[in-house]
């Protein structure tokens, strides 16, 4: 399901809700960045949380106006990198919204920037 190509190494079901509805939604714009930032790093990056619906973003304790609940934001891993790195490049490509944790960096498009650890 879902198993559409999105930009040249992306997949649609890629953003799936992780909850198993495999409900998806996602900003043209969030791709598009993701495709640069997936080029300038010229390797994979696993998006471990792309859409979130309302009950599985309350699940995994996310923000009450998380921008996973509209499409607009991802959570990336890139082996070998660290999620400072990714960050760092991620500014680079014109991400906004950048969060960096111990195991991932979050991006999203959010309109004015916003840089913080979780």
């Amino acid at each position: 399901m879902n198993n559409i190509r999105v930009s040249r190494n992306f997949l649609l079901r890629e953003f799936e809700c992780k909850d198993g509805s495999h409900q998806v939604a996602v900003k043209a714009e969030l791709i598009e960045k993701l495709q640069r930032l997936r080029d300038l790093i010229g390797q994979p990056m696993i998006v471990t949380s792309g859409y979130r619906n309302q009950s599985h973003n309350a699940a995994v304790g996310g923000a009450a106006q998380s921008r996973h609940l509209t499409g607009e934001a991802a959570d990336v891993r890139v082996a070998g990198m660290h999620p400072d790195e990714v960050a760092q490049l991620a500014a680079q490509v014109g991400f906004n919204g950048i969060g960096i944790y111990n195991r991932f960096t979050h991006v999203d498009i959010r309109p004015n920037p916003a840089r913080w650890n979780g």
